[in-house]
Parts: structure tokens; C-alpha cells; sequence
């Protein structure tokens, strides 16, 4: 199993205790995610250490204030590192407005620029923004990788399916009693198109919704979906493994 998208920096305990126990479940490759230039330069550590752990190097929206071409400097360096294998996490977040909404769109073209140059995915985050993120991506993410993280937008799926090179990757949230909607959108997705992440800590999946998530658990959000897509457990497995060294050639 993989887990395509992480924040190790914000998970507890250690990493070697997480990666020791995400080994033991199963889960084979792991891409931290960066979101800030401290982010960023702990999941290129935590990559040069674990050899099954590749690094994603973005500026969140929510970080976004104040975006420059010296912050676009600063991630092309941290890109070029051979173990960064994405651009992000990327995109809009209206919910938290956090950073202006000009210096997030800012930041978010300049990603989706960077991510052309480098040939590299780029991976998305939208947050009750979804009319402007989906614009964005029309008008600026052809020929790109696109990773829809943490997919949310059920009412806009047949919108997404349109552009054969965008990506699907469902997290925990998808698990939970009231999200029927997003678990329907999660069966419709062509396999050859699906990734599964837990965000951690973020949006632990049902059967530990109480605990803080970790990568190891990515396999209960993977066992839903194989149940609610009327998979094994092991063709899911291989699906979402085949995907995911399609697009960061693990």
C-alpha cells in the first residue's frame, strides 16, 4: 500500500516509530508533503533517511501571504532535489482565508509554473474554492499531472473526469457515516485514476477517528474503498501502487 499524502513533520510520535509501525501494516511508499519552507526542508530529511519516504516541496494557500518570485526560488531549489517527486500542496482555500486571496492565486500559478519546468505533478488543495481552483486548473494545468488531494468535491466529479490527466486521491474523511456523497464519487473513479492518503494528522479514518492519524492507518481508508468499489483489498492495492509510481517514479 502507499500513502500519497502525508505531513511526517506534524505526526506524532517520531518518524522512526511511524515509519516502523506504517512498515508493518504494509504500507511500502510514503510522500510527505511540504507547505512552508520549514516544512519543506524536513520532508527532504525525512526522504534522504527513509528510503521508502519522497518528498513533495509547495506553499500551502494558507502560507501564501506575502509570495514573491524569491519564494518561487526558494521551492525550485528545494525541488531539485532528487528525492522531491511533486510540486505542492497547491491551490485555494477560501474556507480559512488565512493569506489574501490575491497572494494565494499568486502562489498557485507559480507552482503550477514550476511543476511545467521540472515535468513533476502538482498537488492540489481547494477548500470552498472550488469554482476559481477548477478555473485555474482549465486554464493553467494543461499537460500537467494534476493530484486532486483529499478530494472533496463530489458534486463537481464529472466536471474532474473530464481532463484525463488529473488524479483522485481520496483521504480518511472519505470513511466517515455523513460523507456518502464522497464515498459515491470514490466508487465512480476509473482505477487506473485513484491514490489513497491519510493527510495525517488530519482526518483519521473511521475505525481510529479518535486517535491522531498516522500513515500506518492509510490501510483502513484503502479496505473502504475496496469494499464500497467491490475490490479485494489486494487489486486496490496494486491499482493505487501501479498509480502512484506512474506519477512520482517510485
Amino acid at each position: 500500500m502507499i500513502d500519497s499524502h502525508t505531513h511526517l513533520d506534524s505526526c506524532e510520535p517520531p518518524n522512526d516509530e511511524l515509519l516502523t509501525e506504517a512498515r508493518r501494516s504494509g504500507v511500502r511508499r510514503i510522500l510527505t508533503v511540504g507547505m512552508d519552507a520549514a516544512s519543506c526542508r524536513s520532508a527532504l530529511v525525512a526522504a534522504e533517511r527513509y528510503p521508502e519516504v519522497y518528498a513533495a516541496i509547495g506553499r500551502h494557500p494558507s502560507s501564501a501571504e506575502g509570495y514573491d518570485d524569491r519564494a518561487t526560488e526558494v521551492l525550485a531549489a528545494f525541488a531539485a532535489h532528487e528525492r522531491c517527486r511533486a510540486i505542492g500542496e497547491t491551490g485555494l482555500d477560501y474556507f480559512r482565508d488565512r493569506a489574501p486571496r490575491a497572494d494565494q492565486l499568486r502562489a498557485f500559478h507559480a507552482q503550477l509554473e514550476l511543476a511545467r519546468e521540472l515535468g513533476k505533478p502538482v498537488v492540489i488543495h481547494t477548500r470552498a474554492a472550488e469554482d476559481d481552483t477548477i478555473a485555474t486548473l482549465r486554464e493553467r494545468a494543461e499537460g500537467l499531472d494534476v493530484i486532486l488531494h483529499c478530494f472533496s468535491m463530489p458534486d463537481r466529479l464529472d466536471e474532474c473526469l473530464e481532463h484525463p490527466r488529473w488524479w483522485f486521491s481520496f483521504a480518511g474523511n472519505v470513511t466517515y457515516p455523513n460523507a456518502q456523497d464522497l464515498a459515491q464519487a470514490a466508487e465512480r473513479v476509473p482505477a487506473d485514476r485513484l491514490l489513497v492518503e491519510t493527510d495525517a494528522p488530519y482526518l483519521s479514518p473511521q475505525p481510529v477517528r479518535r486517535e491522531r492519524n498516522r500513515p500506518a492507518f492509510v490501510v483502513h481508508t484503502a479496505e473502504f474503498l475496496a469494499e464500497r468499489r467491490g475490490m479485494s483489498y489486494t487489486e486496490l492495492e496494486h491499482a493505487v501502487e501501479a498509480n502512484a509510481a506512474t506519477l512520482f517514479g517510485w
